[in-house]
């Protein structure tokens, strides 16, 4: 039996910090699918098919980890799919409050399905794509933050 985790999120864009909890994760399970998020209420920099591409592209060098696209209940998918876990990063103490009520939210609706958090390596702490969108926006460079296929995407956002 193959035991599936599915790491959820908008990756707008994907980071060396999703890497670093993807690249963990995957230690842990067999296989690990990359949800990513459909969410009308966010307004994203790439759509759900430029984002799914730049995580496919990222992950490459990754055996058992597959990339797809979502929108609905996460706990839907991970059902629908066979998921035994939902992986989740943490970096700072903020972000610990609202995985928390989503973990207790998850488990109410899907008990059988566990939330694992991964606190991301110290390098990572404070990556975050909205940090990355920033630093893109004003013409910063953003190699240190992000996989060279997001460099290349954003590289060619930039207008001449």
């Amino acid at each position: 039996m193959t035991r599936l985790a599915l790491y959820p999120g908008t990756f707008d864009p994907i980071t060396y910090g999703h890497l670093d909890i993807l690249e963990r994760a995957r230690h842990l399970f067999d296989a690990v699918e990359v949800t990513v998020a459909v969410n009308a209420r966010k307004q994203t920099l790439f759509t759900i098919e430029e984002r799914c591409a730049l995580v496919e592209a990222s992950v490459a060098h990754l055996d058992g980890v597959t990339v797809a696209p979502f929108e609905g209940l996460l706990v839907d998918r991970a059902r629908a799919r066979g998921a035994v876990a939902l992986v989740r990063g943490l970096r700072q103490v903020s972000d610990f409050d609202y995985e928390f009520r989503m973990a207790f939210a998850n488990r109410r609706l899907a008990p059988e399905i566990e939330t694992v958090f991964f606190m991301t390596s110290e390098e990572h702490a404070f990556v975050a794509a909205s940090i990355v969108r920033e630093i893109h926006r004003w013409g910063g460079d953003v190699a240190p933050f992000v996989p060279p296929p997001v460099v290349d995407a954003l590289r060619q956002r930039r207008p001449q």
